[in-house]
Parts: C-alpha cells; sequence; structure tokens
C-alpha cells in the first residue's frame, strides 16, 4: 500500500488519532472524547493552550478550527504540518508512517514480524459517546420517564435475561388482541429518539439524533438484518428482534440541521419502500414514538460505542 493521505486517513480513524497523538505530546493526560461527528472544545498548543481547539469530522476528514484565531483552520494534515515544522507533503506522510508506527507500504508476513515495530499505542481516551434518551417502565400507560438511559445500557439490557421471561410468555400467545395487551403491561420502553419530561412530541427535552425504523411481519429476519448492517447510506446504531419474534427494530442516526424528524422518516421510509420493496411501520415519525425492550441475545450495536 502506498504511503498517501488516503491511507493515513484510513489507519487513523478520519486523522483523529493524528490529533490526538500530537496533543499528548504537548499535554501528557490529554483526552480527546468523541460524540457524534464532534470533539468538542480541547487545548490548542499553537494557541498558548488555550481552550480553544474545535475538532470535528467533516466528509470523513478530520479538521479544526480555533474559536479565536480565525485563520487558524484546516485539515489533520496543516494541524500535523505545525507540529512537525514541514510543509512538504511527502515528508509529512513518511513522519507521520513513522511517528505512529502505521506500518503503511510495510508487507506483513509470518517470518518478519519479529523486525516490526510494535504498534503505537494510544493512552488517550478517543470513544464515541452513546446517545442518551428516556427510559420507561411498564406499563405503557405510564408516560413519566424512570431515568434516562444510554444506547449500550439498553444493549446490554436487551443481551441479557431481564426480558427473557416477558419476550418468551408473549410469543406463545396466538390471540392478537392478547398478546398486544400482554406486550403493553409487561414491557419497559424507551423513546430512542430523545429525551422527554413526559412521554409526547410536545414534551422533548432534547432529540438524541437518532431514529427508529420498525419492520414487521418479516418471513426471512436474518436475511433483512444482514441487509441492513450492510445497507451503502446508513450506519446502524443498534439492530435487535422485536418482541413479537417477527420483526426488527432499526436504529439509525439523523442529522437534524436542515430537515425535521417527520420528514426525515418520511424518506427513509420512501428509501427503504425502494431499496428493499418494504413497508415500514408509520408510527416511527412520531418523536416520542414508545419501543418496548425484548429479550434478544444476537442485538447488534455499533461497535464503535464498546
Amino acid at each position: 500500500m502506498e504511503i498517501s493521505k488516503e491511507a493515513i486517513l484510513n489507519k487513523t480513524h478520519y486523522g483523529l488519532k493524528v490529533y490526538a497523538y500530537i496533543l499528548r505530546q504537548y499535554y501528557p493526560k490529554s483526552v480527546l472524547s468523541l460524540k457524534g461527528r464532534d470533539c468538542g472544545i480541547t487545548r490548542n498548543p499553537f494557541n498558548g493552550g488555550k481552550d480553544t481547539l474545535q475538532i470535528n469530522i467533516v466528509d470523513n476528514v478530520a479538521r479544526h478550527y480555533d474559536t479565536e484565531l480565525t485563520d487558524f483552520k484546516g485539515d489533520i494534515f496543516e494541524f500535523a504540518s505545525y507540529h512537525f515544522k514541514t510543509l512538504n507533503d511527502e515528508d509529512l506522510l513518511l513522519k507521520l508512517n513513522e511517528e505512529l508506527h502505521l506500518r503503511i507500504g510495510q508487507k506483513n508476513s509470518f517470518y518478519n514480524q519479529e523486525e516490526l515495530q510494535p504498534t503505537v499505542e494510544f493512552p488517550e481516551t478517543l470513544t464515541q459517546a452513546s446517545p442518551v434518551f428516556s427510559y420507561f417502565q411498564k406499563p405503557v400507560t405510564n408516560i413519566i420517564p424512570n431515568r434516562q438511559a444510554s444506547l449500550v445500557e439498553v444493549f446490554h439490557l436487551i443481551r441479557g435475561t431481564d426480558f427473557a421471561t416477558c419476550t418468551s410468555t408473549l410469543r406463545k400467545i396466538q390471540d392478537v388482541k392478547k398478546a398486544r395487551k400482554y406486550k403493553a403491561s409487561n414491557f419497559d420502553y424507551v423513546t430512542f429518539s430523545g429525551e422527554f419530561s413526559k412521554r409526547n412530541d410536545k414534551n422533548l427535552r432534547k432529540h438524541s439524533g437518532l431514529l427508529t425504523i420498525d419492520f414487521d411481519h418479516i418471513p426471512d429476519i436474518s436475511n433483512l438484518k444482514e441487509s441492513l448492517l450492510q445497507d451503502q447510506y446508513f450506519e446502524t446504531e443498534l439492530l435487535f428482534t422485536s418482541p413479537s419474534g417477527d420483526g426488527l427494530k432499526w436504529i439509525i442516526p439523523i442529522e437534524l440541521i436542515k430537515v425535521k424528524h417527520q420528514e426525515y422518516f418520511k424518506a427513509v421510509a420512501n428509501y427503504i419502500q425502494q431499496t428493499y420493496s418494504l413497508e415500514v411501520d408509520g408510527s416511527g415519525k412520531d418523536i416520542s414514538r414508545a419501543c418496548f425492550l425484548p429479550h434478544d441475545p444476537n442485538a447488534f450495536i455499533n461497535p464503535k460505542y464498546l
């Protein structure tokens, strides 16, 4: 593999690890915490160590700007050139490959492993913050949230045994009306799309940036699950089998800068219809839509949260 900017970005999580490495040289206890596409404000070694450096990901490239210095902005390679004091692209790429032990251009064979330098360890924390939303205890008539919960916490609850008994019982009920009544009374639920003071769209405190897509009565769940995980447009945040056992809950990220929640849902529903020839539950357009939590030992969560 040739040492190129693209190769560097692929090896360093869009360049974020380069920022983390450089900042660590100035501030040994420096920590970068990623939330969505934003790392928030951190210290800028090129502005007297002030907390003015903003780092985020734009078009799959880590970029920066300074809240005080209007001319101090650019991508990871421009930031690295300040640190390594080189303006030559070729020298800069070679330096990054060497300093971070990226091994780009090296052949990894079984017989020369001892000759290779160890992969660099990043003592700084670079994690994706888990989205937070409201958690409600059963029954569904309870519209006051018990607490706030994170995506990771709910993932572990679904994979665990907390909801195993009620899920097993529900799937044995043949009568549709009785099954619906049982589910409403015996399952805790969450509002993946946000935090609420009361479960009502008007009582939204903060949107989580998540959208729930509900697939019902799917004949081949495993096939659809695989297709959704490989979808080229939407990154899967959480995916699990519904309480009934014949559907899927697909949680995806959305950006509400220019488009409202309801409009985004309509666009996604249309995309699913065109791509997978499937209809989705229209209740997903409601921000306060309740999603019951079942037992699914094979639930999937985006690895970036773990």
